[in-house]
C-alpha cells in the first residue's frame, strides 16, 4: 500500500468458526487492481479497522501465493475483537497492511525444517507453512509440532487432517488435557519432541505460541543443539500501533512492529528478560 497510514477497505468474504472464541475472516480488498497489486510475505502482519471501535494488529495468516484473498484469524478477548466476531460476509474493515518484517523463507531453501505452534500460536506460522507447501520441492523434511489446551482449542482442524494425510508432511499434534473421544497425545506441545527424531544440524525451527511455551521450547532446542540463527520466533503480542509510534512494543532498542515481529534466537536472547 502507498500510504501505511491510510487504510484501504476490504471487504469480509467468509466468516469460519474455529473455536468458541476464534474466528478465521477471509477478505478481499475492495479495489481488485489494489489486492491484485498487495504484496505482503509470510510473518508480516496487518492493521485491521473495526468502523466505530478502533484498530489492532493481526498477523495475515494466510500464504501469499494464494493472491485472490488473505485471512486473519481472530480470538475474542476484548472490544474491538468481539465487535469483529460480530462482522459477517459482506461488511467491511479498514487494512493497512503488509507491515513489520518476515519470515526468512527464501534464505531456508533446501534445509529441513520444524515448525511448532502452540495454541492461537499457530495461525502466523499458518501462512508459512501453506508457503512451503505451495513451494514443496524447494524445502527438504517439513515437521510440524501443534500444541493446545483441549481438542475443543485446536485452530484449523480441517486443515490438520490434511497435513496429517500428506505423506510429505510430519505433522504430531498434542493437547493438555483431553476431552471425550480423544485419542491423541496428551502433553504440552514439547512432550512431542520425545515422538519424533530431530536433527538440528540443517534444519531451521520457526515457533510461535504463549510466551512462556517460546520460552522453554527455545531453551530445549538450544540444549539439543540448534543454533541461535536457526531458531526463529515472533513477538506480535506486543505490537499495537505497527508504525513504531506508540512505543507500546519497545523492548530494549527494539521495536517490535518495525525490527519483528520475527526474530532468531540470536537476535532477541539479550531482550528476553525485559518481555
Amino acid at each position: 500500500m502507498s500510504n501505511t497510514y491510510l487504510p484501504q477497505i476490504a471487504t469480509i468474504q467468509d466468516v469460519r468458526d474455529e473455536t468458541p472464541d476464534t474466528k478465521t475472516f477471509t477478505c478481499s480488498l475492495r479495489d481488485k487492481a489494489a489486492q491484485e497489486a498487495l504484496a505482503f510475505r509470510p510473518g508480516q502482519f496487518a492493521e485491521v479497522s473495526v468502523f466505530g471501535q478502533g484498530e489492532a494488529p493481526f498477523c495475515i495468516c494466510s500464504s501469499p501465493t494464494r493472491k485472490e484473498n488473505f485471512q486473519f484469524t481472530v480470538r475474542a478477548v476484548g472490544g474491538l475483537t468481539q465487535a469483529m466476531h460480530a462482522l459477517a460476509p459482506g461488511d467491511e474493515i479498514g487494512v493497512r497492511a503488509p507491515l513489520g518484517n518476515e519470515f526468512p523463507a527464501e534464505a531456508v531453501a533446501d534445509k529441513k525444517i520444524l515448525f511448532i505452534g502452540g495454541g492461537i500460536g499457530l495461525p502466523p506460522l499458518r501462512s508459512l507453512i501453506w508457503y512451503m507447501l505451495d513451494k514443496r520441492n524447494q524445502f527438504k523434511e517439513i515437521r510440524i509440532l501443534y500444541g493446545a489446551r483441549t481438542p475443543t482449542d485446536l485452530v484449523y482442524k480441517d486443515e490438520l487432517e490434511v497435513w496429517t494425510a500428506r505423506d510429505d508432511v510430519d505433522f504430531h499434534v498434542t493437547v493438555d488435557r483431553a476431552e471425550p473421544g480423544w485419542t491423541g497425545n496428551v502433553g504440552i506441545v514439547s512432550t512431542l519432541f520425545e515422538k519424533v527424531t530431530i536433527e538440528p544440524e540443517g534444519t531451521v525451527a520457526f515457533l510461535c505460541g504463549p510466551p512462556v511455551m517460546i520460552r522453554f521450547v527455545m531453551q530445549d532446542l538450544l540444549a539439543m543443539g540448534f543454533a541461535e540463527d536457526s531458531v526463529v520466533t515472533t513477538l506480535e503480542r506486543h505490537m499495537k500501533c505497527g508504525v513504531g509510534k506508540c512505543n507500546h512494543c519497545a523492548i530494549g532498542h527494539k521495536y517490535v512492529c518495525l525490527d519483528g515481529p520475527v526474530f532468531t534466537y540470536a537476535q532477541i536472547k539479550n531482550l528476553m528478560e525485559q518481555s
